[in-house]
């Protein structure tokens, strides 16, 4: 597994403050765990993004603070719900000898034969599931081959999820459905009334009395 690491530095700025921060290029966050006191720290917002899109919350990071190095996985990041620009991050201290709980994602990865038959399509159910390792063992995400999915109906179990069963335990059941082949919806018809000999129907009789109205206007402008 490759090793990521990212430089820190002290933080002194709080509160609204940090917005100079940000428009400098560096992102506020915080290392927080059990056995430690939260620290307040800020990163490059590029190194930042560059290092989540490569490891994502599973993956274990070595975050360095005054020379000191830090086992952490990345636990949160604040998004600008209109920018979509990163606000703050939260670091999770971890002990490398101690199991932790994750939420890993799920991913569903090529084309369905069923799908590309038009039999149907393939649809991910759960998106992430929780798993306990240790810190190391954490998976980065649980991929689902949509290339074996052939036949409306079938689906893939957690039973059936390729990872290692020594070190990952996932936190679901074994029969827990992830991803299904749904079959085709069918479009609704919707059927005009039918009036029956001597009756009208609403849009008829609604349309017949617009016309009187309109005829009945015209006189009165005559």
């Amino acid at each position: 597994m490759k090793k990521h690491t990212l430089n820190a530095q002290p933080r002194t700025l709080i509160g609204r403050k940090v917005r100079r921060l940000r428009s400098e290029g560096v992102l506020p966050g915080t290392i927080y765990g059990a056995k430690i006191e939260s620290i307040n720290v800020q990163v490059s917002r590029d190194e930042l993004v560059s290092t989540y899109k490569a490891i994502g919350e599973t993956g274990l990071l070595e975050l360095v603070l005054d020379s000191k190095k830090h086992p952490v996985l990345i636990s949160n990041v604040q998004i600008h719900p209109v920018t979509g620009e990163p606000l703050h991050i939260d670091f999770r201290e971890v002990d490398l000898t101690e199991k932790v709980k994750a939420a890993v994602p799920v991913e569903l990865v090529g084309e369905s034969p069923a799908e590309k038959q038009g039999m149907g399509t393939a649809v991910l159910l759960v998106n992430e599931l929780e798993v306990e390792a240790l810190p190391g063992d954490l998976p980065e995400k649980f991929e689902i081959d949509a290339t074996l999915l052939t036949e409306v109906d079938q689906v893939v179990t957690v039973a059936e999820l390729s990872y290692n069963r020594e070190a990952v335990e996932i936190q679901a059941e074994a029969d827990q459905v992830l991803a299904k082949v749904e079959p085709p919806q069918k479009e609704e018809v919707i059927e005009e009334p039918v009036a029956a000999e001597g009756e009208t129907t609403d849009a008829a009789a609604a349309t017949g009395a617009d016309s009187a109205s309109e005829a009945s206007d015209e006189k009165k402008e005559e």
